[in-house]
């Protein structure tokens, strides 16, 4: 059978014609999930990463259309691949469906070869789809931030004209008098360009410029000389300073502005253009730190959620492990920082994490979580060039056998347990080091025995941090309200999340991710 990670949902109140899809598209590698009903569907689509509907228009609860429509409602499934499988082929129908969104057609009875044509070809639109939404983000993300530039001058006012104008066009502005003063301010804020005085009391331009170029720390940002000495043999030894440009003073400011201007449009895109390889990069080799797909234990639901900051991939990770046929480890990890920093570590610590347990699994009969966790900060602590890299793990075993779940945490926010029974949230906190922080790491395993519908989550800070337009936190004690709230839902996780949602506005401050473990 071919490979395919691609997830499809089948929904159709006819059991034949959605085994016949079902079957076909199994054929070709691809995971399909299949429903009987709307209702049901959307369950689906909730519960899965789903990456093409393929509809029934025709159906008892809710026809197609109407389905297709409270899909389109939730801003995450706008973009969802949706085709329709109707006998219902006139051009008022196909008006219709195109108005709410839909994809393409499939006319019963369905010929097959049509629908894996079409499968094929949505599929692949839609990845052409996804890369472009990156780039946008990507776009959108540098777009948000003025660029800032550093002004260094023993003159006054030419400092005062310059950052005038440059705030004016919509840069942000950090001002020196002299050469020491714009070599701290550098090292603190990091700016985009520096523009320099060359003659200076103390330490002149030239002089300055080789401090930066000194600093590994410094000597990439863009330089550019501002000087009323433009002598032949002072321009050229200037380039030989690698700069981007050289500017008389005696040049109108707003003419300035746009020289300045061009050069950090050049930074700009030069930025993209490697932030955009090194995505396309991971993409191509299928370096996710989230799994696609949820886990399946009987007996049990698990369900991830995880956005990364801006769109980026950053720090958190997640990762599902099966020790034998009724334990299944789950683990939520969150490097500290944002970004493609952390995100590079990331994937070096969840090899760390693999190779740990594989130790465990060779060493123990029983597992137990502090001694994963323990075997893991052992070869964390050991390796001088990541030991000095916060990390924070919750790491959890369910066994479906037996229905009891170990959890371990080293430096993370701890489990919140949902009874079902009291309707109250109960939170454990692990007493485990942050990973690497010292030798022995004194982890410990807290044990608990599910019953029907008692549930258990674990987040990383991005969650309870993240804050509401006026500046209120989330916070820790609003989330386990919550969940209490959601007691008699069938869909408690949806709630939670929806919850969060309406309260941060959808605007994080960092990757934010949750998993719930929910006993059936």
């Amino acid at each position: 059978m071919k490979k395919n990670n691609r997830q499809i949902l089948v929904i159709d109140d006819d059991a034949v014609t959605r085994k016949l899809i079902c079957h076909n598209l199994e054929k070709e590698g691809y995971t399909v999930f299949d429903a009987d009903s709307s209702k049901h569907g959307l369950a689906q689509i909730k519960a899965h990463n789903i990456d093409l509907v393929f509809c029934d228009v025709m159906m008892e609860d809710m026809d197609g259309f109407e389905f297709c429509k409270l899909v389109r409602q939730d801003e995450r499934y706008q973009a969802l691949p949706f085709v329709f499988i109707t006998a219902r082929t006139s051009n008022e129908d196909k008006i219709k469906a195109l108005n709410l969104g839909a994809d393409d057609f499939i006319s019963k009875p369905v010929n097959i070869q049509d629908l894996l044509l079409k499968t094929s070809s949505i599929l692949k639109r839609v990845e052409i789809y996804r890369v472009y939404g990156i780039r946008k983000k990507f776009e959108e993300t540098f777009s948000e931030k003025p660029f800032q530039i550093l002004l260094v001058d023993d003159d006054p006012i030419i400092l005062k004209i310059l950052s005038v104008t440059f705030m004016g066009a919509g840069y942000d502005c950090l001002i020196a008098n002299n050469a020491q003063e714009g070599f701290a301010l550098a090292r603190i804020h990091n700016p985009d360009l520096i523009l320099s005085d060359y003659m200076m009391p103390d330490v002149d331009g030239f002089s300055f410029r080789k401090m930066l170029m000194n600093d590994n720390r410094l000597s990439h940002i863009p330089f550019i000389f501002l000087t009323a000495n433009d002598q032949d043999n002072v321009v050229m030894e200037s380039f030989d300073l690698d700069i981007k440009d050289f500017i008389s003073k005696t040049t109108n400011p707003r003419l300035v502005a746009a020289k300045v201007g061009n050069v950090l449009k050049t930074i700009r895109k030069e930025r993209q253009n490697t932030l955009l390889e090194l995505q396309e990069a991971a993409d191509s080799i299928s370096m996710e730190v989230v799994p696609k797909n949820m886990p399946n234990l009987d007996g049990f639901e698990i369900i991830h959620w995880h956005v990364p900051f801006k769109g980026m991939p950053g720090g958190d990770f997640i990762d599902y492990i099966e020790l034998d046929e009724n334990n299944l480890v789950v683990i939520l990890g969150d490097v500290m920082g944002k970004k493609w920093g952390a995100w590079f570590f990331t994937f070096s610590f969840i090899g760390y994490l693999r190779s740990a347990i594989r130790v465990v699994l060779k060493e123990q009969k029983v597992f137990s979580a502090k001694e994963v966790l323990k075997k893991v900060n052992e070869s964390i602590y050991d390796d001088a060039k990541i030991s000095e890299i916060f990390t924070t793990v919750s790491l959890v075993i369910v066994n479906k056998k037996t229905k009891e779940v170990q959890y371990s945490g080293a430096g993370d926010l701890g489990l919140l347990y949902y009874d079902e029974e009291s309707k109250h949230v109960r939170p454990y906190q692990s007493e485990g080091m942050l990973l690497g922080a010292r030798q022995d790491g004194d982890y410990d395993t807290i044990t608990m025995s599910l019953k029907h519908h008692d549930s258990m989550f674990v987040l990383t800070d991005g969650i309870i941090e993240s804050r509401n337009k006026q500046g209120e936190q989330y916070g820790m004690e609003r989330l386990v309200q919550t969940i209490e709230e959601s007691a008699d839902l069938p869909n408690q996780f949806d709630y939670v999340k929806e919850k969060f949602l309406d309260f941060t506005g959808g605007v994080f401050d960092d990757d934010v991710s949750m998993i719930a473990i929910r006993c059936d």
